[in-house]
């Protein structure tokens, strides 16, 4: 299923999501940190303050906490961003800032009931991803958030924009919901899909992704070898993967995967998995992370899901996400204006002189619909 929505729709979600994406694969047991490069900035410069209205105000230690995962993405993915693009970037994410700040006082009751069921859904889906409570605390660690911070960012997050939808006042109708469902049926379909477990072994560095020496290449090929009869001759596979997989993000669930459908996977798993029985172990699979061993749990027929299905792993009827998509369409549009009103109401004042031109800039685009450039 395509539907063109996610439940990371906010922007300071985003970043944290990312950042946890950016430090998932380097936050492995014994790898996480207590160091905290915003702190030891803080630390040597001080914590300015660079955006103030009426009854908030934003530390320069605010903005770099949500910039940090989107700079380690960038890096992680050895891409560039020129100066003008990332002054253009923070400018976006310090407007945002001050957008919730905002519309937190204005919040009501019902919109912080709201908040906290989108922010709890949002958790539980990262929860999941992570595998365990344990794990999602590792990479939030090597992200340089604690949990309690995390939960707040996101719980504000979803709170702000609850109570935006309501000033606002959008919703969308059921006849709206119904066509946009007519109008995009392809994305409404799901293919076939795979759900496995999986035991990697890897022949690449985790870090650099630089091929280990022929020695420890052979050495991870006998041990294996060795796992794999293990597992044919009745070990349990999900204990056994526990144990050996060096998979971060599957070893804590015994290599359980979430389902997958063609294109998802590389193509030597890939190719392996949707040609499998249910219940069987594969033979060793060799791709560029190492080597895999397959357990294939079931597939999952293509179908096409109706309005009233709810997504998978959710509780989430498909109506009501469209619902929340053309919603927040709605809003996207009337929100720069709305916005301009509330800062000058607030008497909101950018105190960062590199940023408020750039901020003034993003506000002008916004209001003429034309994203300001951002990497």
């Amino acid at each position: 299923m395509k539907i063109k929505t996610t439940l990371f729709s906010g922007a300071l979600a985003f970043a944290v999501m990312t950042s946890l994406d950016a430090n998932a694969a380097t936050s492995g047991a014994g790898n996480s940190t207590n160091a905290n490069p915003n702190a030891a900035m803080t630390a040597l410069f001080g914590d300015p303050v660079v955006a103030k209205g009426k009854g908030f105000e934003i530390k320069r230690s605010e903005l770099d906490e949500v910039l940090m995962g989107i700079k380690s993405a960038i890096a992680m993915r050895n891409e560039t961003v020129t100066p003008e693009q990332w002054t253009a970037l923070q400018a976006n994410m310090l407007n945002r800032l001050v957008q919730i700040q905002l519309l937190l006082q204005k919040a009501t009751d019902a919109d912080k009931a709201e908040g906290k069921k989108k922010s709890d859904v949002q958790i539980a889906a990262l929860l999941e991803r992570a595998g365990s409570e344990e794990t999602l605390d590792r990479q939030l660690k090597a992200a340089g958030w604690t949990p309690t911070e995390f939960r707040t960012k996101i719980n504000q997050e979803a709170t702000a924009t609850a109570a935006l939808t309501r000033e606002l006042g959008v919703t969308a109708s059921q006849a709206e919901i119904n066509k946009y469902y007519d109008d995009h049926s392809a994305d409404f379909e799901q293919p076939e899909m795979a759900h496995v477990r999986h035991l990697l072994l890897m022949t690449v560095d985790p870090v650099t992704r630089a091929p280990l020496s022929d020695d420890q290449q052979k050495a991870k090929r006998k041990q294996i070898d060795e796992i794999l009869k293990r597992a044919r001759a009745g070990e349990n596979f999900a204990t056994l993967a526990k144990q050996y997989s060096e998979d971060p993000g599957s070893k804590d669930k015994g290599g359980e995967l979430p389902p997958f459908a063609r294109g998802q996977m590389v193509p030597e798993f890939e190719a392996t998995a949707f040609s499998m029985k249910t219940n069987t172990i594969s033979d060793v699979v060799t791709s560029a992370y190492g080597y895999h061993i397959i357990q294939l749990l079931d597939k999952i027929p293509a179908k096409k899901y109706a309005l009233n299905d709810k997504i998978p792993s959710t509780d989430i009827v498909l109506s009501d996400r469209v619902k929340d998509l053309l919603t927040q369409q709605k809003v996207e549009k009337a929100a720069p204006s709305y916005f301009e009103k509330m800062k000058k109401t607030a008497n909101v004042e950018i105190l960062d002189n590199d940023l408020k031109a750039a901020v003034m800039a993003a506000d002008a685009a916004a209001l003429t619909n034309a994203p300001a450039s951002t990497p």
